[in-house]
């Protein structure tokens, strides 16, 4: 039988590296990086390679399972639809719309079937109660998107390529290969940009695999971002270094964030920090000297009490430097299929309505997931009796998991459309398993949005979808069409998702309707298997602009009160903001290459070697504690205890521990055998569903107070 080979982005995180995977008859004998990929240019990494497992895995859902008194049983896909829609429409018009939630996981983001077509079908419901991963991760960046410059999806981008100066907190782009910075091949680019002279800074409660190979990094008390970036922003306004240059002449408000900030006081910015003044006065000159420099924060910035706050002065930082929208600075991508002027996304609203039980706001149609458990546990008028999951697993994920474990255990009624029973989805009454991602045609919907170069590819299925399989889209159009029919509500023909690609190809910046000479349609693309190279980021200001009068709107009023309310706390600080308790630390994640999602857990190659999952605390304080390496210790926090092992590391600062995200395998009825045999401890057993982010509801799941002690 023959070799073929097939060029593929691969959909498991975000850098969507281009493979080459060559298949014999339905097997695959190997996957590498495709070398004439002119974007990840033949990088990898392990998780790539692990597409093999998990497209072979038998732990993989491959027929509908409906959970019965005496187990789960298979059952027909039409059987399926009518037995979901008939309890959805049931319980819709016994209890009402909002009585039936809906949590979408991030691989919706990876798969453009998902995103085209989910929400059909879920909008027929017509509920409030929406959630997303969205509240435990980017929603700081997407906010500030919609209130500085427009559009939810308006985030600007580093152009490390050309950057001289990359200041970086709360990130690791050596193990993700960039995060709401589509960045493969990181290491490269990186070693590019110090081969011509320029420097990587990175600010961090951990020496990061990132810090391990920047020019200069800084230990920074977990939940202290704000207060160093105040301390840059104000140092560049105090010394008359902030030069915004053509910027200015469609910028509104930064005078009145100079104002706000001049009360502020250099050597209390720092002690909260944790970084010294000196330090922080250098970074500042450091960013305002350089030709070209972006600053920016992820994960760790975002998902922390004051990661909005965060978010807005980094931007206000690339802004104040004339690095916003500067090649070498910070840009704005210009995607093939533009979700910013389509269709396909909305600019985004927020607190249109609140949530029921604490009132917490709405951002884009859902509300923060931190509150999910407490609408179904709550009685009274809207208590959340059924749930559609869809690629989520909440309980590893979202704050709390344990209370929204017992949560779903009482629900009447919960469908997931998942291949996995996994710690989530082991509640559901009904379990859709939708096609490998081998079995579907691919195009990157969201990931070209947040690219560091504009680019695009579309890529046909490596193997035909078998005879009894469903695609995502399929399954959410079949359901939609039953549910419509319950409920009574009209529903019109709907175009397939790479039709709904053909459109915005069509009608993207280079498209036929843009008379752009590429005319760009799935054609070309299919002509075109390692995708197509459309050239640098380039500068789009103000014309890419979304707000009507064409201006970026630099001081929301929501940001100025929320500055106002950190420097009341800062002024009014305890002693122990500075000098914290010495029995308790501060518990933070982390992220390596061979992990993203919990079910990567289940892949022999990703869990080989040592175990990762350990809690990582410094020497010093295992010596205080009188613990060992390799000892197991109880980690508590107001929520909960978890039992885990712990390992000395130098790597985290003093006072700092560190577990990361995705473990807790052990549950009862969980089908995840490899996965089950590493199983580690979940973080989010600790994590705590009332520490949010007080602008926007996202949860902190940074800097949580935590104890140790031996087991």
């Amino acid at each position: 039988m023959d070799e073929r080979s097939h060029y593929r982005a691969c959909n498991l995180c975000e850098a969507i590296c281009g493979l080459e995977i060559k298949t014999r008859g339905n097997a695959i004998v190997a996957i590498r990086g495709d070398a004439e990929d002119p974007f990840s240019r033949g990088h990898i990494c392990p998780k790539a390679v692990a597409l093999k497992d998990l497209h072979e895995d038998p732990d993989r859902l491959r027929q509908p399972l409906r959970r019965t008194a005496n187990g789960w049983e298979s059952l027909s896909w039409d059987s399926a639809y009518d037995y979901a829609a008939e309890r959805l429409a049931a319980l819709h018009g016994e209890h009402g719309a909002d009585a039936i939630a809906m949590y979408l996981g991030n691989p919706n983001v990876h798969n453009y079937g998902s995103m085209t077509h989910a929400q059909r079908f879920l909008g027929l419901i017509r509920t409030k109660n929406r959630y997303s991963a969205t509240s435990v991760d980017q929603l700081p960046h997407q906010l500030l998107g919609y209130w500085l410059y427009g559009h939810q999806l308006l985030v600007a981008i580093p152009d490390i390529d050309h950057s001289d100066y990359f200041l970086v907190l709360g990130a690791n782009p050596m193990a993700s290969n960039g995060s709401l910075m589509t960045v493969p091949d990181f290491p490269k680019r990186l070693k590019a940009l110090q081969a011509r002279g320029g420097r990587m800074v990175v600010i961090d409660p951990r020496r990061s695999e990132t810090a391990a190979v920047a020019d200069a990094h800084h230990f920074i008390r977990p939940g202290g971002d704000a207060a160093f970036l105040l301390g840059v922003l104000k140092t560049l306004f105090d010394e008359n270094l902030a030069r915004p240059g053509r910027l200015a002449e469609f910028s509104d408000g930064l005078d009145t964030v100079r104002a706000a900030l001049a009360p502020l006081d250099a050597a209390t910015l720092a002690a909260a920090s944790g970084i010294n003044a000196a330090d922080i006065r250098q970074i500042a000159h450091d960013l305002a000297a350089a030709p070209r420099a972006a600053v920016y924060g992820r994960m760790g910035v975002s998902v922390q009490r004051h990661g909005t706050l965060c978010q807005w002065l980094i931007q206000l930082l690339n802004l104040v430097t004339g690095n916003l929208d500067r090649p070498g600075g910070t840009l704005f991508t210009l995607p093939a299929v533009d979700t910013i002027d389509s269709p396909l996304s909305k600019p985004g609203h927020f607190g249109k309505w609140r949530s029921r039980v604490r009132g917490l706001p709405e951002f884009g149609g859902e509300l923060p997931v931190a509150a999910l458990a407490e609408e179904m546990l709550t009685p009274g008028a809207g208590q959340v009796r059924a749930l559609i999951t869809v690629a989520g697993n909440p309980v590893l994920s979202t704050p709390n998991g344990r209370q929204l474990d017992r949560a779903l255990a009482g629900l009447d009624f919960m469908l997931s459309i998942d291949f996995y029973r996994n710690e989530t989805t082991r509640h559901a009454d009904l379990i859709l398993p939708p096609t490998s991602a081998l079995e579907h045609d691919h195009y990157d919907l969201i990931f070209n949005v947040f690219a560091v170069r504009n680019t695009t590819r579309y890529n046909p299925p490596v193997f035909p979808r078998p005879d009894d399989a469903r695609h995502d889209w399929e399954i959410f159009e079949a359901l939609g069409a039953r549910l419509a029919a319950q409920l009574g509500t009209p529903r019109s023909p709907y175009p397939r998702p790479e039709q709904l690609i053909e459109l915005g190809l069509a009608a993207g910046p280079y498209g036929a309707q843009r008379k752009h000479p590429l005319a760009l349609n799935l054609k070309t693309l299919a002509a075109h298997p390692h995708g197509l190279d459309l050239g640098p980021l380039q500068p789009q200001l103000p014309q890419r602009l979304q707000h009507t009068d064409k201006r970026i709107h630099c001081a929301p009023p929501e940001m100025l009160a929320e500055l106002a309310q950190f420097c009341a706390e800062l002024q009014g600080a305890p002693d122990t903001a500075v000098a914290p308790d010495l029995n308790t630390l501060q518990l933070i994640g982390r992220r390596h290459v061979r992990s993203n999602n919990s079910w990567m857990h289940n892949y022999t190659r990703l869990v080989k070697g040592p175990e990762r999952h350990q809690l990582l605390m410094h020497p010093s304080d295992l010596a205080a504690r009188a613990l060992q390496t390799g000892a197991n210790v109880t980690v508590r926090s107001r929520i909960g205890s978890v039992v885990v092992a712990v390992q000395a590391s130098e790597d985290v600062m003093p006072g700092v521990v560190s577990l990361p995200h995705g473990w807790g395998h052990n549950r009862d009825g969980v089908q995840l055998d490899i996965a089950r045999h590493h199983a580690g401890s979940s973080v989010n057993d600790l994590t705590d569903e009332t520490a949010l982010d007080p602008v926007c509801g996202n949860a902190a799941l940074n800097g949580v107070p935590v104890t140790v002690a031996a087991a």
